[in-house]
């Protein structure tokens, strides 16, 4: 049973950086596509990015340049690197992950975590 579980969230200054992570386990083969959404409450979820197995990275237009997808095959882990943190990130942080499909920002995902909250002070 493919297990995603998301940490590394907390209370950040508006600024600063934050690294949050999705550790996968229970998986059977390695996954087509990996992303991070997140969402704020009252508000639809926004994709944010996506990385597929080779590594091509694709983002959303609002975070570009700011926000970085990762992942290290070794440790099962994915990453979601935050940088110039704006009070409008403060958002909840899903990690999402499929065996199939195409790898794009915006596609839907089979499996999921249960999501890490970051939230970003002025």
């Amino acid at each position: 049973q493919v297990q995603l579980v998301e940490s590394g969230g907390g209370s950040v200054q508006a600024g600063g950086s934050v690294r949050v992570s999705c550790a996968a386990s229970g998986y059977t083969r390695s996954f087509v596509c990996m992303g991070w959404f997140r969402q704020v409450p009252g508000k639809e979820r926004e994709a944010v990015a996506t990385i597929d197995s080779h590594g091509v990275t694709s983002y959303a237009d609002s975070v570009m340049g700011r926000f970085t997808i990762s992942q290290d095959n070794a440790k099962n882990t994915l990453y979601l690197q935050i940088n110039t943190l704006k009070p409008e990130d403060t958002a909840m942080y899903y990690c999402a992950a499929d065996y199939v499909g195409y790898c794009y920002t915006g596609r839907d995902f089979g499996y999921w975590g249960q999501g890490t909250r970051v939230t970003v002070s002025s």
